[in-house]
């Protein structure tokens, strides 16, 4: 995906702000909407294909928490979370409702379009991630294989979309709602077989699991090392 055909949608209740990203991102190639307010960008969402959203937390109405996690259950838009708060719990909290990167204000706008960046390329570049490794697992995700121990094993077309979008963001945690937007699976109980299994080709030990990891009440994540 070319950047200039990249889509952001600006979410803040403070227009200053959302003018100046808009005008940044405009001179950066980037095609730019923006929202004063939950509703207005769901509405927009409903209508535009949306490549990211730039998120501002504290707002009137549904905050930008809220709007995450309702967003993050039906679409899989990535998003930059905006906050004056820059507490630890705060970025974890954001994280773990299924925001993909984090930036707190005052921020630099350079920082902000390197972000953007970093997320552009993690979604043009799947076939980088599909020769990887986790431990002492090779995937070979092109021809659909993983070798562990001298033993290969094939995975099917769902495991390797959810394997794919979980190495893109590793130590992210992906919620049930959200790998079962990416698989198309819609029974939690068949989501949680399906990463037993992959934990069976990914593991030594399956039973204590050191890469693909239970995060309780959360979901689930990957880590590579």
């Amino acid at each position: 995906m070319e950047e200039n055909k990249f889509h952001v949608l600006v979410v803040d209740d403070d227009n200053k702000i959302r003018d100046l990203i808009k005008q940044f991102l405009n001179e950066n190639g980037f095609i730019v909407s923006t929202a004063a307010d939950a509703e207005e960008a769901k509405s927009k969402i409903d209508i535009f294909n949306f490549n990211l959203m730039i998120l501002d937390v504290m707002m009137p109405g549904q905050d930008g928490y809220d709007l995450t996690k309702e967003i993050k259950e039906s679409k899989n838009i990535p998003i930059i979370l905006l906050t004056a708060k820059g507490e630890v719990e705060h970025r974890i909290h954001g994280l773990g409702l299924g925001a993909d990167d984090y930036l707190g204000k005052p921020f630099e706008p350079q920082e902000l379009l390197l972000r953007i960046k970093n997320i552009i390329k993690k979604s043009i570049a799947p076939d980088i991630l599909a020769s990887s490794k986790i431990g002492n697992a090779e995937l070979n995700l092109n021809k659909m294989t993983i070798k562990l121990n001298e033993k290969v094993q094939k995975i099917n077309s769902t495991e390797k979309k959810v394997l794919l979008k979980m190495l893109a963001s590793p130590g992210k945690i992906f919620s049930r709602s959200e790998i079962g937007k990416i698989s198309r699976i819609s029974k939690e109980r068949s989501i949680d077989v399906m990463i037993t299994r992959l934990r069976k080709k990914i593991e030594s030990n399956p039973k204590n699991p050191k890469f693909l990891q239970t995060i309780r009440g959360s979901g689930y994540v990957l880590w590579i090392k």
